[in-house]
């Protein structure tokens, strides 16, 4: 009979170990999740912010669209690009995906 009752006891603290490493296997797959995805992304996000807010006049810039063209008027949100013969067009600034080399439109 006290064969059991070790064994009801080895059982019960056996549970209690077993639920510990997987908190800590949770609290392990958190944190490489955070910084594998989740960190890298706010940094990328944070670049992107940096980069619309500090678009001008006489810049140079390619669209998420493709579009390569120079900025003539940058308002609160939009843009207007010149694409070429005297055609301008009206962007939203968060389209912007990045500002190319000065001359690059030229060459275009």
């Amino acid at each position: 009979m006290d064969f059991f009752i070790q064994s009801a006891h080895a059982q019960s603290s056996a549970s209690q170990s077993g639920s510990g490493s997987f908190i800590i296997m949770m609290v392990l797959m958190f944190a490489v999740f955070y910084f594998l995805l989740i960190r890298p992304q706010q940094k990328k996000q944070k670049a992107h912010s940096a980069l619309v807010d500090g678009l001008s006049v006489g810049d140079e810039v390619l669209t998420a669209g493709g579009i390569l063209g120079k900025i003539v008027g940058v308002s609160e949100h939009y843009a207007v690009v010149n694409i070429g013969n005297d055609n301008e067009i009206k962007v939203q600034k968060s389209s912007v995906s990045m500002v190319v080399p000065k001359g690059t439109y030229d060459e275009a």
